[in-house]
Protein backbone atom coordinates (compact mmCIF):
# COMPACT_ATOMS: atom_id res chain seq x y z
CA UNK A 1 0.00 0.00 0.00
CA UNK A 2 2.81 2.36 0.93
CA UNK A 3 4.58 1.69 -2.35
CA UNK A 4 1.36 2.46 -4.27
CA UNK A 5 1.08 5.82 -2.53
CA UNK A 6 4.68 6.60 -3.42
CA UNK A 7 4.03 5.75 -7.06
CA UNK A 8 0.99 8.03 -7.17
CA UNK A 9 2.91 10.89 -5.52
CA UNK A 10 5.76 10.38 -7.98
CA UNK A 11 3.40 10.49 -10.95
CA UNK A 12 1.77 13.68 -9.67
CA UNK A 13 5.21 15.22 -9.15
CA UNK A 14 6.31 14.31 -12.68
CA UNK A 15 3.04 15.69 -14.05
CA UNK A 16 3.48 19.00 -12.25
CA UNK A 17 7.07 19.26 -13.43
CA UNK A 18 6.08 18.67 -17.06
CA UNK A 19 3.32 21.29 -16.94
CA UNK A 20 4.27 24.78 -18.01
CA UNK A 21 3.05 28.32 -17.56
CA UNK A 22 4.09 29.95 -20.83
CA UNK A 23 2.99 33.47 -20.01
CA UNK A 24 1.43 35.22 -17.05
CA UNK A 25 0.68 38.90 -16.49
CA UNK A 26 -1.08 40.44 -13.49
CA UNK A 27 0.17 44.03 -13.92
CA UNK A 28 1.56 44.48 -10.39
CA UNK A 29 3.19 47.83 -11.17
CA UNK A 30 4.21 50.24 -13.92
CA UNK A 31 6.76 47.81 -15.36
CA UNK A 32 4.16 46.84 -17.97
CA UNK A 33 5.05 50.04 -19.82
CA UNK A 34 8.45 48.63 -20.72
CA UNK A 35 7.11 45.18 -21.66
CA UNK A 36 4.05 46.06 -23.72
CA UNK A 37 4.29 47.94 -27.02
CA UNK A 38 1.77 50.40 -28.44
CA UNK A 39 1.04 50.16 -32.14
CA UNK A 40 1.87 53.15 -34.33
CA UNK A 41 -0.06 51.95 -37.35
CA UNK A 42 -1.02 55.01 -39.47
CA UNK A 43 -4.58 56.12 -40.02
CA UNK A 44 -5.91 55.14 -36.60
CA UNK A 45 -6.56 57.32 -33.57
CA UNK A 46 -5.33 55.09 -30.76
CA UNK A 47 -6.25 55.40 -27.10
CA UNK A 48 -4.01 54.83 -24.10
CA UNK A 49 -4.26 52.31 -21.27
CA UNK A 50 -3.71 53.18 -17.63
CA UNK A 51 -2.97 50.96 -14.63
CA UNK A 52 -5.78 50.95 -12.07
CA UNK A 53 -8.03 48.72 -9.99
CA UNK A 54 -11.00 50.80 -11.08
CA UNK A 55 -13.73 52.52 -9.11
CA UNK A 56 -14.59 49.46 -7.02
CA UNK A 57 -12.46 46.44 -6.21
CA UNK A 58 -11.59 43.76 -3.69
CA UNK A 59 -7.90 44.61 -3.27
CA UNK A 60 -6.50 47.95 -4.51
CA UNK A 61 -3.17 46.41 -5.51
CA UNK A 62 -4.01 42.85 -6.55
CA UNK A 63 -6.90 43.98 -8.73
CA UNK A 64 -4.92 46.45 -10.81
CA UNK A 65 -5.12 45.95 -14.55
CA UNK A 66 -4.91 47.83 -17.83
CA UNK A 67 -7.88 50.11 -18.33
CA UNK A 68 -9.00 51.76 -21.57
CA UNK A 69 -9.05 55.48 -20.77
CA UNK A 70 -10.35 57.40 -23.82
CA UNK A 71 -13.77 57.21 -25.45
CA UNK A 72 -14.27 56.45 -29.15
CA UNK A 73 -10.77 55.14 -29.73
CA UNK A 74 -8.97 52.19 -31.23
CA UNK A 75 -6.63 50.37 -28.87
CA UNK A 76 -3.60 48.41 -30.02
CA UNK A 77 -1.16 47.10 -27.43
CA UNK A 78 0.85 43.88 -27.46
CA UNK A 79 3.52 41.92 -25.65
CA UNK A 80 5.83 39.17 -26.87
CA UNK A 81 6.94 36.17 -24.83
CA UNK A 82 9.06 33.07 -25.30
CA UNK A 83 7.64 31.12 -28.27
CA UNK A 84 5.91 27.82 -27.56
CA UNK A 85 3.80 25.18 -29.29
CA UNK A 86 0.91 23.23 -27.84
CA UNK A 87 1.85 20.08 -29.75
CA UNK A 88 0.53 17.04 -27.83
CA UNK A 89 -0.52 19.26 -24.92
CA UNK A 90 -3.60 21.16 -23.78
CA UNK A 91 -3.59 24.88 -24.44
CA UNK A 92 -5.23 27.13 -21.87
CA UNK A 93 -5.76 30.83 -22.63
CA UNK A 94 -7.25 32.78 -19.74
CA UNK A 95 -7.76 36.42 -18.79
CA UNK A 96 -10.21 38.66 -16.96
CA UNK A 97 -12.37 41.50 -18.25
CA UNK A 98 -14.17 44.13 -16.20
CA UNK A 99 -16.58 46.42 -18.06
CA UNK A 100 -17.12 48.78 -15.14
CA UNK A 101 -18.21 51.58 -17.50
CA UNK A 102 -21.42 49.68 -18.40
CA UNK A 103 -20.08 49.21 -21.92
CA UNK A 104 -22.45 49.92 -24.79
CA UNK A 105 -20.24 49.00 -27.74
CA UNK A 106 -16.69 47.71 -27.68
CA UNK A 107 -14.38 44.73 -27.71
CA UNK A 108 -13.07 42.89 -24.68
CA UNK A 109 -11.12 40.15 -26.44
CA UNK A 110 -7.47 39.35 -26.99
CA UNK A 111 -5.53 38.06 -29.97
CA UNK A 112 -2.66 35.57 -29.92
CA UNK A 113 0.04 35.88 -32.59
CA UNK A 114 3.08 34.03 -33.85
CA UNK A 115 6.53 35.63 -33.83
CA UNK A 116 6.04 37.43 -37.14
CA UNK A 117 3.90 40.11 -35.49
CA UNK A 118 5.25 43.62 -36.03
CA UNK A 119 4.15 45.11 -32.73
CA UNK A 120 4.52 48.73 -33.79
CA UNK A 121 2.35 48.07 -36.83
CA UNK A 122 -0.30 45.85 -35.21
CA UNK A 123 -3.79 46.61 -36.55
CA UNK A 124 -7.09 44.96 -37.34
CA UNK A 125 -5.75 43.11 -40.39
CA UNK A 126 -2.62 41.74 -38.73
CA UNK A 127 -2.68 37.92 -39.06
CA UNK A 128 -3.30 36.15 -35.78
CA UNK A 129 -3.54 32.56 -34.56
CA UNK A 130 -6.41 32.85 -32.05
CA UNK A 131 -8.92 35.52 -31.12
CA UNK A 132 -10.84 34.96 -27.90
CA UNK A 133 -13.03 36.94 -25.55
CA UNK A 134 -16.20 39.00 -25.18
CA UNK A 135 -17.59 41.50 -27.65
CA UNK A 136 -20.55 43.77 -26.93
CA UNK A 137 -22.37 46.23 -29.17
CA UNK A 138 -25.93 47.17 -28.31
CA UNK A 139 -28.54 44.63 -27.22
CA UNK A 140 -27.97 42.43 -30.28
CA UNK A 141 -24.28 41.59 -29.87
CA UNK A 142 -23.19 40.09 -26.56
CA UNK A 143 -21.00 37.19 -27.55
CA UNK A 144 -17.77 35.40 -26.81
CA UNK A 145 -15.58 35.23 -29.90
CA UNK A 146 -13.59 32.05 -30.50
CA UNK A 147 -11.74 32.38 -33.80
CA UNK A 148 -8.91 30.21 -35.06
CA UNK A 149 -6.66 30.78 -38.05
CA UNK A 150 -6.35 27.68 -40.25
CA UNK A 151 -4.37 27.58 -43.47
CA UNK A 152 -4.35 31.36 -43.69
CA UNK A 153 -8.07 31.89 -43.10
CA UNK A 154 -9.89 32.95 -39.93
CA UNK A 155 -12.70 30.62 -38.86
CA UNK A 156 -15.46 31.70 -36.46
CA UNK A 157 -17.16 29.28 -34.10
CA UNK A 158 -20.57 28.24 -35.36
CA UNK A 159 -22.15 28.37 -31.90
CA UNK A 160 -23.43 31.46 -30.10
CA UNK A 161 -21.76 31.90 -26.70
CA UNK A 162 -23.19 34.74 -24.60
CA UNK A 163 -20.75 36.86 -22.62
CA UNK A 164 -21.26 38.67 -19.33
CA UNK A 165 -22.46 42.26 -19.67
CA UNK A 166 -22.45 43.56 -16.09
CA UNK A 167 -19.87 45.84 -14.45
CA UNK A 168 -17.89 43.24 -12.49
CA UNK A 169 -14.74 41.24 -13.25
CA UNK A 170 -15.27 38.03 -15.19
CA UNK A 171 -12.75 35.36 -16.13
CA UNK A 172 -12.75 33.95 -19.67
CA UNK A 173 -11.00 30.63 -20.32
CA UNK A 174 -10.40 28.75 -23.56
CA UNK A 175 -9.12 25.16 -23.35
CA UNK A 176 -7.97 23.40 -26.53
CA UNK A 177 -7.05 19.73 -26.16
CA UNK A 178 -4.86 17.42 -28.29
CA UNK A 179 -7.88 15.21 -29.06
CA UNK A 180 -9.32 18.12 -31.08
CA UNK A 181 -11.91 19.07 -28.47
CA UNK A 182 -12.36 22.39 -26.70
CA UNK A 183 -14.08 24.06 -23.76
CA UNK A 184 -15.04 27.67 -23.06
CA UNK A 185 -15.45 28.66 -19.42
CA UNK A 186 -16.66 31.86 -17.81
CA UNK A 187 -15.79 32.28 -14.12
CA UNK A 188 -14.59 28.67 -14.04
CA UNK A 189 -18.00 27.40 -15.23
CA UNK A 190 -18.18 25.58 -18.57
CA UNK A 191 -20.50 27.39 -20.96
CA UNK A 192 -19.64 25.56 -24.20
CA UNK A 193 -17.66 22.58 -25.45
CA UNK A 194 -17.41 20.24 -28.38
CA UNK A 195 -15.24 19.10 -31.26
CA UNK A 196 -13.14 21.50 -33.29
CA UNK A 197 -14.06 19.88 -36.60
CA UNK A 198 -17.79 20.01 -35.84
CA UNK A 199 -17.99 23.57 -34.51
CA UNK A 200 -15.71 25.33 -37.02
CA UNK A 201 -15.57 25.07 -40.81
CA UNK A 202 -11.89 24.16 -40.92
CA UNK A 203 -12.44 21.26 -43.30
CA UNK A 204 -14.79 20.56 -46.20
CA UNK A 205 -17.77 18.33 -45.31
CA UNK A 206 -17.11 14.60 -45.15
CA UNK A 207 -20.09 13.87 -47.38
CA UNK A 208 -21.52 15.73 -50.37
CA UNK A 209 -24.56 15.20 -52.55
CA UNK A 210 -23.83 12.79 -55.40
CA UNK A 211 -23.58 15.04 -58.49
CA UNK A 212 -24.54 12.07 -60.68
CA UNK A 213 -27.76 11.31 -58.81
CA UNK A 214 -31.01 12.87 -60.01
CA UNK A 215 -34.56 12.50 -58.86
CA UNK A 216 -36.43 10.03 -61.15
CA UNK A 217 -38.90 11.73 -63.45
CA UNK A 218 -41.74 9.55 -62.19
CA UNK A 219 -40.97 10.25 -58.53
CA UNK A 220 -44.09 11.72 -56.95
CA UNK A 221 -43.27 13.57 -53.71
CA UNK A 222 -46.70 15.17 -53.28
CA UNK A 223 -48.21 13.89 -50.03
CA UNK A 224 -51.67 15.07 -51.04
CA UNK A 225 -53.37 15.92 -54.33
CA UNK A 226 -56.61 17.69 -55.32
CA UNK A 227 -59.59 15.34 -55.23
CA UNK A 228 -60.45 14.71 -58.90
CA UNK A 229 -64.07 13.93 -57.95
CA UNK A 230 -64.61 17.19 -56.11
CA UNK A 231 -66.71 19.67 -58.10
CA UNK A 232 -67.28 23.37 -57.59
CA UNK A 233 -70.86 24.12 -56.48
CA UNK A 234 -72.94 25.98 -59.07
CA UNK A 235 -73.72 28.83 -56.66
CA UNK A 236 -70.08 29.28 -55.58
CA UNK A 237 -69.01 32.21 -57.73
CA UNK A 238 -70.01 35.45 -56.08
CA UNK A 239 -68.29 38.83 -56.49
CA UNK A 240 -65.96 39.84 -53.67
CA UNK A 241 -67.42 43.37 -53.51
CA UNK A 242 -70.90 44.69 -54.24
CA UNK A 243 -72.48 48.17 -54.34
CA UNK A 244 -73.71 49.26 -50.91
CA UNK A 245 -77.50 48.78 -51.09
CA UNK A 246 -78.05 51.30 -48.28
CA UNK A 247 -76.10 54.08 -49.97
CA UNK A 248 -78.07 56.98 -51.46
CA UNK A 249 -77.05 59.57 -53.94
CA UNK A 250 -76.36 62.86 -52.13
CA UNK A 251 -78.98 65.54 -52.72
CA UNK A 252 -76.38 68.05 -53.87
CA UNK A 253 -74.86 65.65 -56.40
CA UNK A 254 -74.71 67.22 -59.87
CA UNK A 255 -74.30 64.62 -62.63
CA UNK A 256 -73.04 67.22 -65.08
CA UNK A 257 -70.48 68.57 -62.64
CA UNK A 258 -69.65 65.47 -60.58
CA UNK A 259 -70.18 62.74 -63.14
CA UNK A 260 -72.48 59.76 -62.92
CA UNK A 261 -72.99 58.80 -59.28
CA UNK A 262 -72.08 55.29 -58.24
CA UNK A 263 -72.69 53.80 -54.79
CA UNK A 264 -69.59 52.85 -52.79
CA UNK A 265 -68.54 49.19 -52.79
CA UNK A 266 -68.72 46.98 -49.70
CA UNK A 267 -67.61 43.42 -48.93
CA UNK A 268 -70.04 40.86 -50.28
CA UNK A 269 -71.30 38.71 -47.37
CA UNK A 270 -72.02 35.90 -49.85
CA UNK A 271 -68.47 35.86 -51.25
CA UNK A 272 -66.85 32.46 -50.60
CA UNK A 273 -63.38 33.08 -51.92
CA UNK A 274 -61.50 31.25 -54.63
CA UNK A 275 -62.74 27.69 -54.92
CA UNK A 276 -60.27 24.85 -54.76
CA UNK A 277 -60.93 21.12 -54.65
CA UNK A 278 -60.31 19.43 -51.33
CA UNK A 279 -57.04 17.56 -50.82
CA UNK A 280 -56.81 13.78 -50.52
CA UNK A 281 -53.92 11.40 -49.85
CA UNK A 282 -51.86 10.83 -52.97
CA UNK A 283 -51.94 7.11 -53.80
CA UNK A 284 -48.74 7.52 -55.86
CA UNK A 285 -46.81 9.28 -53.08
CA UNK A 286 -43.30 7.86 -52.63
CA UNK A 287 -42.12 10.17 -49.88
CA UNK A 288 -39.60 13.00 -49.98
CA UNK A 289 -36.76 12.20 -52.34
CA UNK A 290 -33.44 12.20 -50.50
CA UNK A 291 -30.44 13.12 -52.54
CA UNK A 292 -27.89 10.33 -51.99
CA UNK A 293 -24.50 11.37 -50.64
CA UNK A 294 -20.99 10.23 -51.43
CA UNK A 295 -17.63 10.70 -49.76
CA UNK A 296 -16.29 14.16 -50.51
CA UNK A 297 -13.08 13.73 -52.54
CA UNK A 298 -11.87 17.11 -51.21
CA UNK A 299 -12.16 16.05 -47.58
CA UNK A 300 -9.01 15.05 -45.74
CA UNK A 301 -9.09 14.53 -41.95
CA UNK A 302 -6.65 16.52 -39.86
CA UNK A 303 -5.69 15.17 -36.46
CA UNK A 304 -3.79 18.39 -35.71
CA UNK A 305 -6.57 20.96 -35.91
CA UNK A 306 -5.80 21.87 -32.30
CA UNK A 307 -2.09 22.47 -32.85
CA UNK A 308 -0.42 25.86 -33.03
CA UNK A 309 3.19 25.53 -34.17
CA UNK A 310 4.25 28.85 -32.68
CA UNK A 311 2.60 31.22 -30.23
CA UNK A 312 4.72 34.21 -29.40
CA UNK A 313 2.65 37.33 -28.59
CA UNK A 314 -0.62 38.53 -27.12
CA UNK A 315 -2.38 41.71 -28.17
CA UNK A 316 -5.35 43.89 -27.31
CA UNK A 317 -6.62 45.12 -30.67
CA UNK A 318 -9.94 46.81 -29.95
CA UNK A 319 -12.43 49.56 -30.66
CA UNK A 320 -14.43 51.06 -27.81
CA UNK A 321 -17.12 53.73 -27.90
CA UNK A 322 -17.16 54.15 -24.12
CA UNK A 323 -13.87 53.46 -22.35
CA UNK A 324 -13.37 51.92 -18.94
CA UNK A 325 -12.69 48.20 -19.52
CA UNK A 326 -10.00 46.66 -17.30
CA UNK A 327 -7.94 43.69 -18.57
CA UNK A 328 -6.02 41.54 -16.10
CA UNK A 329 -4.94 38.04 -15.04
CA UNK A 330 -3.47 36.88 -18.36
CA UNK A 331 -2.44 33.22 -18.25
CA UNK A 332 -1.22 30.90 -21.02
CA UNK A 333 -0.45 27.39 -19.81
CA UNK A 334 -0.85 23.69 -20.52
CA UNK A 335 -2.03 23.04 -16.97
CA UNK A 336 -5.82 23.06 -16.73
CA UNK A 337 -5.76 22.69 -12.95
CA UNK A 338 -3.50 25.70 -12.48
CA UNK A 339 -5.93 27.77 -14.54
CA UNK A 340 -8.84 26.57 -12.41
CA UNK A 341 -7.00 27.49 -9.21
CA UNK A 342 -6.39 31.01 -10.58
CA UNK A 343 -10.04 31.15 -11.49
CA UNK A 344 -11.22 30.49 -7.97
CA UNK A 345 -9.51 33.70 -6.89
CA UNK A 346 -11.79 35.68 -9.19
CA UNK A 347 -14.79 34.77 -7.04
CA UNK A 348 -13.25 36.66 -4.11
CA UNK A 349 -12.60 39.60 -6.41
CA UNK A 350 -16.24 39.65 -7.48
CA UNK A 351 -17.49 39.49 -3.90
CA UNK A 352 -15.28 42.42 -2.90
CA UNK A 353 -16.31 44.45 -5.94
CA UNK A 354 -20.02 43.94 -5.30
CA UNK A 355 -19.65 44.83 -1.63
CA UNK A 356 -17.73 48.03 -2.40
CA UNK A 357 -20.07 49.06 -5.22
CA UNK A 358 -23.14 48.51 -3.04
CA UNK A 359 -21.58 50.74 -0.39
CA UNK A 360 -20.83 53.40 -3.01
CA UNK A 361 -24.35 53.23 -4.41
CA UNK A 362 -25.87 53.51 -0.95
CA UNK A 363 -23.64 56.49 -0.11
CA UNK A 364 -24.69 58.17 -3.36
CA UNK A 365 -28.37 57.66 -2.56
CA UNK A 366 -27.89 59.14 0.90
CA UNK A 367 -26.05 62.10 -0.58
CA UNK A 368 -28.81 62.78 -3.09
CA UNK A 369 -31.39 62.50 -0.34
CA UNK A 370 -29.48 64.95 1.86
CA UNK A 371 -29.05 67.43 -0.98
CA UNK A 372 -32.72 67.34 -1.95
CA UNK A 373 -34.20 70.86 -1.45
CA UNK A 374 -36.88 71.30 1.21
CA UNK A 375 -39.25 72.88 -1.32
CA UNK A 376 -39.26 69.59 -3.27
CA UNK A 377 -40.55 67.89 -0.13
CA UNK A 378 -43.25 70.60 0.14
CA UNK A 379 -44.18 70.06 -3.51
CA UNK A 380 -44.50 66.34 -2.86
CA UNK A 381 -46.88 67.09 0.02
CA UNK A 382 -48.87 69.49 -2.19
CA UNK A 383 -49.10 66.82 -4.87
CA UNK A 384 -50.40 64.32 -2.35
CA UNK A 385 -52.97 66.82 -1.12
CA UNK A 386 -54.00 67.62 -4.68
CA UNK A 387 -54.45 63.97 -5.47
CA UNK A 388 -56.69 63.57 -2.40
CA UNK A 389 -59.11 66.46 -3.23
CA UNK A 390 -61.10 64.73 -6.01
CA UNK A 391 -61.84 61.88 -3.60
CA UNK A 392 -63.20 64.38 -1.07
CA UNK A 393 -65.41 65.96 -3.72
CA UNK A 394 -66.64 62.50 -4.72
CA UNK A 395 -67.41 61.70 -1.06
CA UNK A 396 -69.51 64.86 -0.82
CA UNK A 397 -71.52 63.77 -3.80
Amino acid sequence: MKSLVLIIVSLLTISSINCEVYFEEKFPDDSWESNWVYSEHPGKEFGKFKLTAGKFYNDPEEDKGLKTSEDARFYALSRKFKPFSNRDKPLVIQFSVKHEQEIDCGGGYLKVFDCKLDQKDMHGESPYEIMFGPDICGPGTKKVHVIFSYKGKNHLIKKDIRCKDDVYTHLYTLVVKPDNTYEVLIDNEKVESGELEADWDFLPPKKIKDPEAKKPEDWDDRATIPDPDDKKPEDWDKPEHIPDPDANKPEDWDDEMDGEWEPPMIDNPEYKGVWAPKQIDNPAYKGAWIHPEIDNPEYTPDANLYKRDELCAVGLDLWQVKSGTIFDNFLFTDDIEVAKERGEQIKKTQEGEKKMKNQQDEAEREKEKAEKPDDEDDEDLDDEAGEASPIEDHDEL
